[in-house]
């Protein structure tokens, strides 16, 4: 494999540079977007598991109290989203690019290393007082969300560099979404299944061979993307080659206005799938009396929100990022809503978070695009690129709303009197309940308001700063060519 640091031959750079794409109206071939989706398919092997079932791992399975659980979850999200422009800044001050490209092989070599911290988060040794099994799992997840970083903020860069055209940005959108919820599909349906069957009463076995099985797949798929994409537009990266800080990570921050409402719809977007995510293995244990629904929900809520993202594309095209989003939230908050108000019956539930669900994935998706497009806008803007950097920022906000959804969902356990293993009290399962539905209804109802008002790049705007960059031109002058 490539080392990171490897140079490129003055050859090499000729024959790349003459396949470059220069012109925003050209389109890359079909078969590197779709291995582009790949690349997101692998990280949900790996990161939906913690999002969906360390919560369940670490109380029920190794013993670790409702409320310290929410601790690790809040610390370490917090921990590492303060690592993410480190390692925005780490990929954007790379000097010597080879032939592979900038992006993609930190992203497959952190890939690798992802898989098997992902199999340690899942392991708890043996004989460990309970002191001593906190540290562990403190340790152990800062050290997955830091290499985390170093995996994800390259593969999110890795499309504006793929294309500058809009439709291929909504197509890399929508296989990028696909994969996410793909994985989502497949950890929601077949991990707790697994871990029965390989496990049985051991939760602590199941739990780890069924996470070594999802992380191999989760590298594979990474493996698919690294030698199905090329990084094809041609960037000025002169202007950007200088060392840069956390004094520049703020200044990306608040001198991309679409960036920063990108990064506050998310926090809102983010936190209510994670919640909804981590909390439905509960729901369906306690709520709905029977912990074998799971995979069914999961099944067809994430099977109808793989639909969903399959029209990312046509309802794009037709009516725009913004007004996409913007419906799609307003629906997702009315669906859950409502099945907070309505009484627990399966039918319903069932119904209405796949609404819900299926709502959020598909503003999910075109986020994708948003921030690819909120890169360009950031160049345009100040005339410097600085992908690694933008999508570091984008990916704080993630990290940040992962980290609200840990605290509501382990928060509202710990204060609604949860007893692992055990039948809950009334209270106990209204706060479940509420944490499933009320709780992401109201987080899209204000996403909808912030892409409504504070969203200003639309289709039209974009159009003219691809078309700008394209022929070397940016919004206070003009780009060298020397």
């Amino acid at each position: 494999m490539e080392s990171i640091n490897s140079d490129d031959t003055s050859e090499n750079s000729k024959k790349d540079s003459q396949n470059l794409v220069n012109d925003s109206s050209k389109q890359i071939p079909v078969y590197q977007k779709i291995a582009y989706g790949f690349g997101d398919f692998g990280n949900g092997f790996m990161f939906d598991l913690g999002q969906s079932y360390l919560t369940k791992f670490w109380i029920d399975g190794v013993g670790i109290g409702a409320g310290v659980v929410g601790g690790i979850f809040a610390f370490t999200k917090i921990f590492d989203a303060f690592m993410d422009p480190i390692a925005g800044s780490v990929v954007d001050n790379r000097k010597h690019i080879g032939k592979r490209g900038k992006f993609r092989p930190f992203m497959m070599v952190s890939a690798i290393i992802l898989g098997v911290l992902t199999v340690l988060t899942f392991t708890m040794p043996n004989n460990l007082t309970m002191t001593q099994k906190i540290i562990y799992a403190y340790a152990a997840y800062m050290i997955w969300g830091l290499t985390y970083s170093f995996t994800n903020d390259p593969y999110g860069s890795l499309a504006s560099v793929m294309s500058r055209n809009s439709q291929d940005r909504s197509f890399m959108a929508t296989t990028r979404q696909i994969g996410s919820v793909g994985a989502q599909f497949i950890a929601g349906v077949a991990f707790i299944p697994l871990t029965v069957m390989i496990g049985g009463s051991n939760q602590k076995k199941g739990y780890f061979f069924a996470s070594l099985i999802f992380a191999i797949i989760g590298v594979l798929m990474f493996a698919i993307c690294y030698f199905g994409t090329r990084e094809n537009v041609h960037v000025n990266r002169k202007k950007s080659a200088q060392k840069e800080g956390f004094k520049d990570y703020f200044r990306v921050i608040f001198k991309n206005g679409p960036l920063g409402a990108i990064i506050l719809m998310t926090l809102f977007t983010i936190s209510a799938m994670n919640t909804n995510n981590q909390m439905m293995v509960f729901y369906a244990e306690y709520n709905l009396g029977n912990i074998g629904l799971q995979p069914l929900i999961n099944a067809i809520m994430m099977g109808c929100s793989i639909v969903g993202v399959f029209m990312i594309p046509f309802l794009t095209k037709h009516f725009g990022q913004k007004k996409t989003a913007m419906c799609s939230f307003i629906i997702g908050a009315v669906a859950n809503l409502l099945n907070f108000i309505l009484p627990n019956n399966v039918v319903t539930f069932i119904i209405l978070v796949t609404i819900g669900y299926t709502a959020l994935a598909i503003p999910n998706g075109i986020t994708w695009a948003m921030v690819s497009n909120a890169i360009d806008y950031g160049e345009w803007r100040s005339g410097t690129r600085k992908e690694g950097i933008t999508y570091a920022a984008f990916n704080f906000s993630r990290k940040i709303a992962q980290s609200l959804a840990a605290l509501v969902s382990s928060g509202v356990l710990a204060l609604t009197g949860y007893v692992a293993n055990a039948p809950q009290t009334a209270s106990a399962l209204q706060g479940i309940k509420a944490a499933m539905t009320l709780y992401p209804g109201v987080c899209l109802l204000l996403a909808a308001v912030v892409i409504g008002f504070l969203y200003k790049l639309d289709d039209k705007k974009f159009a003219q700063i691809a078309d700008d960059l394209d022929h070397g031109r940016w919004e206070g002058g003009k780009i060298s060519d020397n």
